[in-house]
C-alpha cells in the first residue's frame, strides 16, 4: 500500500468518527501564532454555542514548548479575538483565533497584533483597505518538491504561471479543497493562481478593513496546513524555496486609504510612497526571515538594497497598477514582504509609516 493510498484509506475512516453525535457539545479549535511565526492549535470542549469572542473563556498552553516562554514560568494566556466557522468538523463547530498573552497582563513578545491592533484603532478614519498575496510551494514527505522528477529538475520556468494540464501545474487538489475551506469559514478569500515556479501557487485574501486582514491571513494559512495535512503533503512559505534560477515567493501587499480611492486619489499614492522611500530599511526589517535571498532585483523583485517605485514595474519596491494610474487613482503594491512575513507586522508598520504614529 503507497503513501497516498494510506492518507486516503485513513480519512474514509475518519469521516465515520466525525459524523458521530456530539451530544450538543461544542469543539472549539483554539489557534495561535508562536514564537517562530508558525500556527499552533488545540481544542476545547464547550457545552453552549458562543453566539460572540466574549462567551468563550480564556485558555492556557505551554510557552516552552512553542518559543514563547521559558520553562520556569511557562503559562501563556489565549485570549480569544474572532472566531469562524470549523470546515473540517463542520456542524456548530468553530475556529477561535487567539492572542497570546504573558502571566503578567502583557501581550506577549510574539503578539504583533495587539500593537497592529492599537494602530489600526487610532487610524480607523482613513478607512484602510488591505489586499495580500500568498505566495507558497508544495513538498511531498521528505522535503522534494511536489511532482518534481526524483533527483533532477523540471522544464524551465514559462508554462506553469495560471498553467493548465498534467506537467504544468501540481497539487490543484489541495489547492481546491483550501479554497473551499476558506469560503466555508468566511475567509474573505477572492482568487488563488499557479505561480512562475513549478509546484508554487498563490491565493489572494481582501479587501479587508484594518486589522481584519491578519486575522482572516492567518486563519487562511492554518487552513492551508490543515488540509495538506490531509494529503500528507507539506507546506513552505519559505521566501526562495529553491536556490537557482527560480522565483522565490512573497507576500505582495496592496493598500488604499479612503483618499486614495477618491478623485485625484494619486496624489495621496504619491504623498504614502515618498514616505515608504524614507524607511526602507525600517519596512525591510520586519518583512520576513530570509528575504535577502529573495529580494535580489532579478525574478520579478527590486533589490533588497534600494527603494524604487514605478507603474506596472515588478521590479520595483512599489508597483502603481496601470490601471490606477490611468484613472487617477485606486490603491498601489509592496512587492518586498517575503512569503513568511507577519501579516499584522506588515499592515502596522504601513499604516505607522503612510499615517504617522499612534
Amino acid at each position: 500500500m503507497t503513501e497516498s493510498t494510506t492518507i486516503i484509506s485513513n480519512t474514509a475512516n475518519l469521516v465515520k468518527f466525525l459524523n458521530l453525535d456530539q451530544k450538543g457539545s461544542i469543539l472549539a479549535e483554539y489557534i495561535w501564532i508562536d514564537g517562530s511565526n508558525g500556527v499552533r492549535s488545540k481544542t476545547k470542549t464547550l457545552f453552549k454555542k458562543p453566539s460572540s469572542v466574549e462567551d468563550l473563556p480564556e485558555w492556557n498552553f505551554d510557552g516552552s514548548s512553542t518559543a514563547q516562554a521559558p520553562g520556569e514560568d511557562s503559562d501563556v494566556y489565549l485570549r480569544p479575538v474572532a472566531i469562524y466557522p470549523d470546515p473540517f468538523r463542520q456542524g456548530d463547530n468553530i475556529l477561535v483565533l487567539a492572542e497570546c498573552w504573558n502571566s503578567d497582563g502583557s501581550p506577549n513578545k510574539f503578539n504583533h497584533r495587539h500593537e497592529c491592533s492599537k494602530i489600526m484603532e487610532a487610524h480607523k478614519d482613513q478607512k484602510p483597505w488591505f489586499g495580500l498575496e500568498q505566495e507558497y510551494t508544495l513538498f511531498d514527505l521528505y522535503g522534494n518538491p511536489y511532482g518534481w522528477p526524483k533527483g533532477g529538475f523540471p522544464g524551465p520556468q514559462g508554462p506553469y504561471y495560471c498553467g493548465v494540464g498534467t506537467g504544468k501545474v501540481y497539487c490543484r487538489d489541495i489547492v481546491e479543497a483550501h479554497y473551499k475551506a476558506c469560503l466555508f469559514a468566511g475567509v474573505k478569500i477572492s482568487g488563488i493562481n499557479a505561480e512562475v515556479l513549478p509546484s508554487q501557487w498563490e491565493f489572494q485574501v481582501g479587501p479587508c478593513l484594518g486589522i481584519e486582514m491578519g486575522d482572516h491571513l492567518w486563519i487562511a494559512r492554518y487552513l492551508l496546513h490543515r488540509v495538506a495535512e490531509e494529503f500528507g503533503v507539506k507546506i513552505s512559505f519559505h521566501p526562495k524555496p529553491i536556490p537557482g534560477d527560480w522565483n522565490g515567493s512573497g507576500l505582495h501587499t496592496n493598500v488604499s486609504t479612503e483618499a486614495m480611492r477618491e478623485e485625484g486619489g494619486m496624489k495621496a499614492i504619491e504623498e504614502a510612497i515618498q514616505k515608504l522611500s524614507t524607511r526602507h530599511a525600517e519596512h525591510i526589517a520586519v518583512y520576513g526571515d530570509d528575504n535577502t535571498l529573495r529580494l535580489t532585483g532579478r525574478h520579478e523583485t527590486g533589490s533588497i538594497d534600494a527603494f524604487s517605485y514605478g507603474v506596472a514595474d515588478r521590479g520595483s519596491s512599489i508597483r502603481i497598477p496601470r490601471s490606477c494610474a490611468k484613472e487617477g487613482k485606486g490603491y498601489f503594491e509592496d512587492r518586498r514582504p517575503a512569503s513568511n512575513a507577519c501579516p499584522y507586522q506588515i499592515t502596522g508598520i504601513m499604516m505607522e509609516t503612510i499615517c504617522g504614529g499612534i
